[in-house]
């Protein structure tokens, strides 16, 4: 999107400028901005601009990307897909593509997910709602005469924060030193409920000079992996955090692994020190999880080993283990001043604490948005694929009950790249699924003394160690003893239940 006038852009920080400047001359549009779209519907540019008309100008651009004609129009590409889908899965003898996809995952069929995504649907509605009116209150206060609309919430939302928490992140930056969070964080806590000790290796070749690499020693003191740990961003390097596993333990060949982290933290000066993000702590430990998925495998075939098992139960493991990151005996031996040595203190971690629910109404409601219509195009029938994909979208939209305009979905989808170009067709739900999961388990951990060596053998033994080897929802319930119970993920979230809910919902459900 070009932009004339730098006075439209009043409210972008320096760095922001020197990006849209730098953008305007990387397509010869020198004296002119260029602000550059990211590939989901929101945008990070309508959290600082002033100026409402821009904000609704880019938020309109980013909705109608490729609908509107022209080469880039993928609407005929979005319908034929479906199309096509929909009669392979015929062909295969499933009822339709989400059948079909559905089958080897956790959830293993469809209606278990309609189930899902229609359970958090209306208390994330619910909440995006009173989200939206605490937003309209400033605006009203402001004398904006306007209603809060999707261009309108990034910018409003992070004054509801200011007024709410009075949280800046860089509070806690100075007491998330990267090596105390590594060493005395996770790697504590994976001693703490696993009995593991680690041994950093020197002598071992690695392929940057800032990559560190560590033995890891089981609970009776041999050997069971190479750790390696590569946390700083490079140009060579792609972005994001991931776990990587170049050796997969299985018996078959007799391997051990050789699992790593890869983080992209900004590396500082010379002699200063590296200080983390929150959501950079919680990332490090969440790739731990996936660590430690791969270190504790114990099976016999590759094809098993470690982390691969269903896509919507990958990333369930790694999210458990982030609960590990604010334990209080485990924030206890890592969160430290790197310049005094002092504890963080606890009003500063009430602050986040509190405001880790906040807006948990609208990205729950865009997340939902995205997977209910993942689902609406990939559960047709090959006679029932629309002629209009626009009113399709709508519709669906509206009878999933989560067309709420402030908030549209996280991807329409014109632009669903997960859904339509990537390998998430009738799969965009497994976030969630996966978070469900989590938080159920964290709860049963709670419930059971939290960091305890019996806890932690109990699900390395129980499901940890066995890969893709069992059946992963069996795995699950057989470890914690029933079907998977959303509450514990409401309440995570801070999401309360619609009024006049089921109140059955909100009782365990026994194991089948």
């Amino acid at each position: 999107m070009v932009i004339d006038k730098k006075e439209e852009l009043a409210g972008l920080t320096d760095d922001q400028m020197k990006s849209v400047i730098n953008a305007a001359n990387a397509e010869q549009k020198e004296g002119k901005f260029v602000i550059q779209l990211q590939n989901t519907s929101g945008q990070p540019w309508l959290g600082s601009l002033q100026n409402r008309p821009l904000r609704e100008r880019l938020m309109q651009a980013s909705l109608a990307r490729n609908s509107k004609g022209g080469e880039f129009d993928t609407r005929n590409i979005v319908m034929r897909t479906a199309q096509l889908r929909a009669e392979k899965a015929k062909l295969l003898g499933y009822d339709n593509w989400a059948a079909y996809q559905l089958e080897d995952q956790t959830a293993h069929n469809v209606p278990t997910v309609n189930k899902l995504l229609a359970d958090l649907a209306p208390p994330a509605i619910a909440n995006a709602k009173r989200e939206a009116a605490e937003q309209q209150k400033i605006v009203d206060q402001e004398k904006g005469a306007f209603q809060i609309g999707a261009c309108d919430w990034n910018f409003y939302s992070e004054k509801v924060r200011k007024a709410k928490y009075n949280f800046d992140e860089s509070e806690v930056r100075p007491y998330y030193e990267l090596n105390h969070v590594i060493v005395d964080g996770v790697f504590f806590a994976a001693n703490k409920e696993y009995g593991l000790t680690f041994k950093e290796r020197h002598d071992l070749p690695v392929y940057e000079p800032d990559v560190r690499v560590w033995e890891v020693f089981d609970r009776d003191g041999k050997p069971l992996a190479i750790f390696i740990g590569d946390y700083y961003t490079r140009a060579s390097k792609r972005g994001g955090a991931w776990m990587n596993s170049y050796v997969p333990q299985n018996d078959l060949f007799g391997t051990k692994p050789v699992v790593a982290n890869h983080l992209n933290i900004p590396k500082p000066p010379p002699g200063e020190p590296t200080l983390l993000t929150q959501d950079e702590v919680r990332t490090a430990f969440h790739e731990f999880g996936h660590a430690l998925h791969g270190m504790f495998s114990n099976v016999k075939y590759p094809r098993f080993s470690g982390t691969s098992v269903p896509r919507d139960f990958v990333e369930y493991p790694s999210q458990v283990n982030e609960m590990w990151a604010t334990w209080p005996e485990v924030l206890a031996n890592y969160a430290k001043h790197y310049k005094t040595g002092e504890p963080i203190p606890q009003a500063l971690l009430d602050k986040v604490k509190a405001a880790e629910k906040f807006n948990q109404g609208f990205k729950t409601a865009e997340y939902l948005s995205a997977s209910l219509l993942d689902q609406a195009w990939h559960q047709l029938n090959p006679s029932d694929i629309p002629k209009d994909a626009l009113a399709f979208e709508t519709e669906a939209l509206h009878k999933a009950r989560v067309d709420f305009p402030p908030v549209p979905p996280r991807y329409r989808s014109f632009y669903f790249s997960h859904s339509f170009a990537g390998g998430y067709s009738a799969g965009y739900y497994s976030y969630i699924w996966s978070e469900v999961l989590d938080a159920d388990t964290v709860e049963w951990f709670k419930q059971h003394g939290g960091l305890k060596r019996e806890n932690g053998d109990r699900f390395r033994a129980m499901l940890l160690s066995r890969g893709g080897s069992a059946d992963a929802l069996g795995l699950f319930k057989n470890f914690v003893g029933s079907d998977p119970f959303i509450e514990p993920l409401l309440k995570r979230r801070g999401l309360d239940r619609a009024p006049g809910a089921d109140d059955t919902k909100t009782q365990r459900p026994p194991a089948k």
